[in-house]
């Protein structure tokens, strides 16, 4: 599903010059405005993601004045001084504009669970609740550029040069830096065994990441590698192994037809079960059924 900014805003004394340039990439959505300012323009603005504004250029003799309430002072935001804002969150702003005749601005809204995914660690909650208001740095600044030319042009190219450039300026902006890889140690004694007992009991459904790391109070990351490092195998692989000697065990009556054992043990018909069965055992369960009754 392709992430869309969740944005609330009343604005007055805009109008768009060529209507809204959009892009969504990964988890991230660019927006390229240009618009002309009324005698007075400005509004209030609250998102429920994170997201920057970009001003790359405006005309007139005044500035836009942010404001974190509506009655504060506010400060100018200027291009070449103070372009940049990080805002996080539901975090509410206020925009005061007065003789300015034109702006373009860039924003950057992103979806900080995605990126997370994307960059396999988490983002420092700091980082992301700590709002930077009005700060300028040319090397965001150039990526901002490279964004808008790429969201104004008629041609533009392939998605994995935007998607590149718009997460380069958000680990940018929010100076994430790589961080080494943790050593997780094995589970300890009750972690395992709870962990085991819960698999093997509940091994012929879906077995969901999250369940298993309630119950050893992990994070879901944490708990992977520590299983693994316990076991040697993963969850899924530990659950396959508790599914195939329940098949085995059934298999061992004389009652049942392949196609009922792999109808009971969780698989989706008897070629799934077969073919599951000989990668783990490494033969067929025909095969395994006549070996083990002799």
């Amino acid at each position: 599903m392709t992430f869309q900014p969740r944005m609330q805003n009343k604005i007055e004394g805009f109008s768009v010059i060529g209507g809204l340039r959009r892009r969504n990439w990964n988890g991230i959505t660019a927006d390229l405005w240009d618009v002309e300012c009324g005698s007075y323009a400005g509004g209030h603005y609250v998102a429920r993601d994170p997201r920057l504004f970009i001003l790359l250029d405006h005309l007139g003799r005044g500035r836009p004045s942010v404001k974190v309430s509506p009655k504060a002072a506010g400060a100018p935001q200027d291009r070449s001084q103070s372009p940049i804002s990080y805002i996080p969150a539901d975090m509410e702003l206020w925009v005061d504009i007065r003789e300015v005749q034109f702006m373009r601005h860039l924003d950057i809204h992103f979806d900080a669970n995605i990126l997370s995914q994307r960059l396999t660690e988490e983002i420092d909650p700091r980082k992301l609740q700590d709002p930077r208001l009005l700060f300028s740095d040319e090397r965001v600044m150039a990526l901002a550029g490279l964004i808008a030319a790429e969201l104004a042009s008629p041609c533009p190219l392939h998605d994995l040069y935007g998607d590149g450039l718009a997460l380069s300026l958000v680990i940018d902006v929010l100076k994430m830096v790589k961080t080494p890889p943790r050593k997780r140690g094995a589970l300890v004694s009750w972690q395992l065994r709870r962990a085991t007992e819960f698999i093997e009991t509940n091994c012929m459904r879906g077995i969901r990441l999250q369940e298993l790391s309630d119950l050893t109070g992990l994070s879901q990351s944490h708990f992977s590698h520590s299983f693994k490092a316990s076991t040697g195998l993963t969850p899924h692989e530990w659950q396959m192994n508790a599914r195939l000697e329940r098949a085995k065990q059934l298999l061992q009556g004389d009652d049942q037809s392949l196609t009922a054992v792999a109808a009971e043990t969780g698989f989706s018909d008897q070629a799934h079960f077969t073919r599951v069965f000989r990668k783990h055992v490494g033969t067929t369960p025909a095969r395994w059924k006549r070996a083990t009754a002799g």
